[in-house]
């Protein structure tokens, strides 16, 4: 009888390289990783009219006409700040919403989805996501982003 028999241990085989494969490394993730995926998130919510403030918006939008000034990418994470750790992350974003909607129902939907989004494709705890509310977009106003003089 061996050892562990006798001390009823189950005997444990190394592979080659040692440990699993999880522990073979490391992996981080970017800030604007994360920031792509909360905003995708949020625009996904019903009475989110836009992310980031007027100003943003409109210089985003002049930028977006602009060759190599970003386009669509930056769109994306528009009104997004992400602090990423190496487990976790926390998030601020800057939203405007469509008049008439409540508020803190488009700010909770908002939380929800923008948590369940981060946490399941990134596997980082989400610790906060704080959100400002920066404008209400009138059925009436016509949109913030000038009118380009390029035809």
């Amino acid at each position: 009888m061996t050892d562990s028999e006798r001390t009823g241990e189950s005997a444990q085989i190394t592979k080659k390289g040692g440990g699993a494969a999880a522990s073979r490394g490391r992996t981080t993730i970017a800030d604007g990783v994360v920031e792509k995926i909360a905003g995708m998130a949020a625009r996904d919510v019903v009475g989110v009219h836009a992310m980031g403030s007027g100003l943003s918006r409109t210089l985003g939008a002049v930028r977006d006409r602009v060759p190599g000034g970003g386009g669509a990418k930056a769109g994306v994470t528009r009104g997004v700040k992400a602090e990423v750790g190496e487990v976790q992350t926390a998030l601020d974003l800057e939203i405007v919403v469509d008049y008439g909607v409540s508020i803190a129902d488009v700010a909770g939907a908002v939380r929800e989805n923008v948590i369940a989004a981060v946490e399941r494709m990134t596997g980082l705890e989400v610790v906060e996501v704080n959100i400002a509310v920066s404008d209400v977009k009138l059925p009436d106003e016509e949109e913030d982003e000038p009118e380009s003089r390029l035809q």
